[in-house]
């Protein structure tokens, strides 16, 4: 069975395109959709920490000040994020209008980004104006995910962490799936449980209490 891949010797490339290939190869041929399937595993598929950061507000503030002023604020919200992502090991896969989503080795290194882009976050808030002041709120999750480097992410975690981090989550709180949660190093962090219904499904959580060591900044790994 013939799959599009590179060159001999050539790494195929796995990006958008290349799933997008093998999908309309599935589609063509529904008999070898499990070969293809393990094609796509073995290409797209990790094991990973996928961090939501959802900025609180959009409504309210686009009608009080306007898309351009919200915009503004995204961008200062990413350049808190990114070295907070960047120092802890993670890898920004999209930003999308006021959502930005990455990807760790582990649950610990997603929440040490979350909680070093919500102490970047306060001190910038000291010293902006009322209406420039940033919140978010996030979710975490872990689990094996397709991954589209610097593009998309698709998976149950996935989705989990979307709901916790845009639709559960309030201003400053870091919910966490139980996958997540569970893989957490012990002894560290303080959790509370919490049960969820959106969509029509119970959905169980974390919520970040408190770290139980003293933390340093991670920017400048």
């Amino acid at each position: 069975m013939h799959h599009p891949s590179a060159a001999p010797g050539v790494q195929a490339p796995h990006n958008k395109d290349y799933l997008r290939r093998l999908l309309a190869e599935r589609n063509q041929a529904p008999a070898n959709a499990a070969g293809i399937d393990a094609v796509i595993e073995q290409a797209f598929v990790r094991n990973v920490a996928i961090l939501v950061l959802d900025m609180c507000g959009f409504s309210r503030i686009t009608q009080s000040h306007g898309i351009i002023h919200f915009l503004a604020m995204i961008h200062q919200m990413e350049q808190a994020a990114r070295p907070a992502i960047d120092g802890n090991g993670g890898e920004i896969i999209k930003q999308e209008a006021d959502n930005l989503f990455a990807v760790f080795n582990t649950p610990g290194q997603a929440l040490e980004a979350a909680l070093d882009t919500l102490r970047a976050l306060q001190a910038m808030n000291t010293v902006l104006p009322p209406e420039r002041i940033l919140n978010v709120s996030a979710g975490i999750g872990f689990g094996p995910t397709l991954v589209i480097a610097h593009q998309d992410l698709f998976g149950p975690e996935m989705n989990c962490a979307c709901k916790l981090g845009e639709d559960i989550a309030g201003a400053n709180e870091i919910l966490l799936t139980e996958a997540a949660h569970a893989d957490l190093p012990p002894g560290r962090y303080i959790c509370d449980s919490a049960r969820h219904q959106i969509s029509g499904m119970d959905l169980n959580a974390r919520r970040f209490v408190h770290c139980l060591f003293e933390r340093p900044l991670n920017f400048t790994r």
